[in-house]
């Protein structure tokens, strides 16, 4: 699907669900990552991500479409636009469109070192390492030694 099939798609999808005509631009936008799509203030263009229509299918771009769409009009009608708002909760419903994204958010593990300590077995949990010949416990100032890395 083109840019061009997109935005006709969304003219189609803003006058059978909503009545009313969607005049700007819609683009496909690989830099959205955990978002399905953007309402842009300043141009009123809608950015769309292509991983919604390609791993989703037709009917979850539908429903992402529904969404922006209900950005577009609520602020081209002078109406509250924002997600907690009741004017837009109520006009998604209406219009069967989603209300999150199915796209999972990456989420990164970090990397910890636990040390013990070798006089009151303090366990200590640091992202950097610690040069053990340096530094010792804090509560006993006994020896620190390396245990092993475990990623949360």
């Amino acid at each position: 699907m083109t840019n061009q099939e997109l935005t006709e798609l969304i003219k189609k999808v803003s006058q059978d669900y909503f009545g009313k005509p969607f005049v700007h631009e819609a683009y496909f936008n690989a830099r959205l990552k955990t978002t399905g799509g953007r309402f842009h203030l300043k141009d009123r263009n809608i950015d769309i991500n292509p991983k919604i229509y390609q791993d989703f299918g037709y009917e979850t771009l539908i429903g992402v479409i529904k969404h922006e769409l209900c950005h577009y009009h609520l602020y081209n009608d002078g109406l509250p636009a924002n997600h907690r708002d009741h004017t837009f909760k109520v006009l998604l419903k209406q219009v069967g469109g989603l209300r999150y994204s199915p796209i999972k958010g990456t989420h990164r593990t970090k990397q910890y070192h636990v040390y013990e300590c070798n006089n009151c077995h303090t366990i200590y949990r640091r992202v950097r390492r610690i040069d053990t010949k340096r530094f010792v416990c804090g509560k006993c100032h006994g020896k620190l030694e390396y245990i092993r890395d475990i990623a949360i």
